[in-house]
């Protein structure tokens, strides 16, 4: 519990994205206005060897640390601004910025008092950023911080933050994005194939990145970035028994491998539903063409269905097998196709990742292909709540794309359908010549 407030004159760097101006001044913090309480744990980020917890920025130590916070306005006013901060022992010096501006405090309080620093005036809607480090200590850590608290001079309606009660794993991992690729009512329940490609541009290809392509009902098949020296394509089949812990699903509801490429690995995954899952390392790169090519194959006696991934370096002209497993309880063809850009690593969610998706076609078991021109732009829980508003999707040139992460400003509201323009190429594959191992 706050014992006091301490009004002091204390300036903050205050960064507007997409050249926001932002002017500081010495105000008295004012509660009776609309008060946000920002939690650095969801809205915050810190060049090692700091960390942010879900308690914020605690024991800030390196003078090396810089700390940025994020958050979005939709209108153009003035800002008051605190922090909600205590120095543990002795005095501290903190220094926070605007542009080329920098403004130097002192403080030793050691309870977590909030602190009125200033105003500032934001001149157009969008990101804010706002950066903290410390300059000098006497004690062994600069400061504790756990929140921004931003007061508002009138109602923003659509101001974007990570808030407090809500998971700031994914917020901080950021909002996710798919394009929903509707078929036709009387080529819905008999989708065989299912092709599509992805284009990473270059600089978009971070770490925690899983570029989706072929989405389906019961799995998901596309390529991550998994370090600085490990990509890999993924695919996984969610086994139809609901739980988080693969050991716990009975034998008759398992998935069941039939067949894998050479250098794939077969397991298994948990915490997102369970099932089975495969991946090759492959060194893939951004800024060319990656063909993916999914199949399923009912078996109404039995009941099951066998999805078969196949993944092409389109450069290299090369197909690879990744895996093909069977799934009990349902015999069904391809359903609810859909591609998606996620970041997995919440310690790059303030980094830009996209993807270019092009040339989607699907085929029967009679081998009859329709184009798929038609897509419809959706977000997750995170996008949907207006936790983050760094996402887009659409139509850029001929190709559909996706973006996420990076508090970029330009979002574009979801649930919008686009069109691209039609190729009439359908992908040249030899059925004959798709490898077996």
């Amino acid at each position: 519990m706050m014992k006091k407030t301490v009004i002091i004159c204390l300036s903050i760097l205050f960064i507007a994205i997409g050249d926001n101006a932002a002017i500081a001044q010495t105000v008295h913090f004012d509660a009776a206005q609309l008060r946000h309480v920002i939690p650095f744990g969801g809205n915050a980020w810190v060049n090692a060897p700091d960390t942010i917890t879900d308690e914020g920025l605690i024991g800030l130590k390196s003078p090396k640390t810089t700390a940025g916070i994020y958050f979005r306005v939709s209108n153009a006013q003035d800002l008051q601004l605190a922090l909600v901060v205590r120095v543990p022992q002795g005095s501290s010096t903190l220094q926070l910025s605007i542009g080329k501006n920098t403004f130097v405090k002192k403080l030793n309080n050691t309870k977590f008092d909030t602190v009125s620093f200033g105003k500032v005036h934001i001149n157009k809607p969008g990101y804010i950023m706002v950066r903290l480090k410390g300059t000098s200590k006497t004690g062994a850590v600069y400061a504790d911080v756990s929140d921004l608290v931003v007061t508002l001079q009138k109602a923003d309606n659509d101001i974007s933050y990570v808030a407090k009660g809500s998971s700031f794993h994914f917020g901080r991992r950021g909002p996710s994005v798919h394009l929903r690729y509707p078929v036709a009512g009387d080529k819905e329940n008999k989708v065989k194939w299912f092709y599509n490609e992805i284009i990473v541009p270059k600089g978009q290809d971070v770490i925690g990145s899983y570029f989706m392509a072929d989405g389906f009902g019961e799995g998901y098949f596309g390529m991550q970035v998994n370090s600085a020296t490990e990509r890999r394509v993924l695919f996984s089949v969610w086994s139809p028994f609901n739980t988080e812990d693969p050991k716990s699903i009975p034998d008759s509801m398992r998935i069941k491998r039939v067949k894998n490429g050479s250098n794939v690995h077969i397991g298994e995954f948990g915490n997102e539903g369970s099932g089975g899952q495969s991946y090759m390392r492959f060194p893939w790169t951004a800024g060319q063409a990656y063909a993916f090519l999914l199949s399923a194959e009912p078996d109404q006696l039995k009941k099951t269905t066998t999805y078969t991934a196949y993944f092409k370096d389109v450069a290299a002209g090369k197909w690879f097998l990744i895996a093909s497993f069977t799934r009990p309880q349902k015999a069904t063809y391809l359903t609810h196709l859909y591609s998606f850009v996620e970041n997995f690593e919440p310690e790059n969610g303030d980094k830009v990742h996209k993807a270019y998706f092009t040339n989607q076609w699907i085929g029967d078991s009679e081998n009859n292909w329709l184009e798929l021109t038609h897509a419809v732009y959706t977000g997750d829980a995170t996008a949907n709540a207006n936790y983050r508003k760094d996402y887009a999707g659409g139509k850029e040139g001929d190709k559909f794309f996706l973006q996420n992460g990076g508090f970029f400003n330009n979002y574009i509201v979801l649930k919008a359908p686009y069109d691209r323009e039609a190729t009439g190429q359908k992908p040249l594959i030899d059925f004959s010549k798709l490898p077996v191992k």
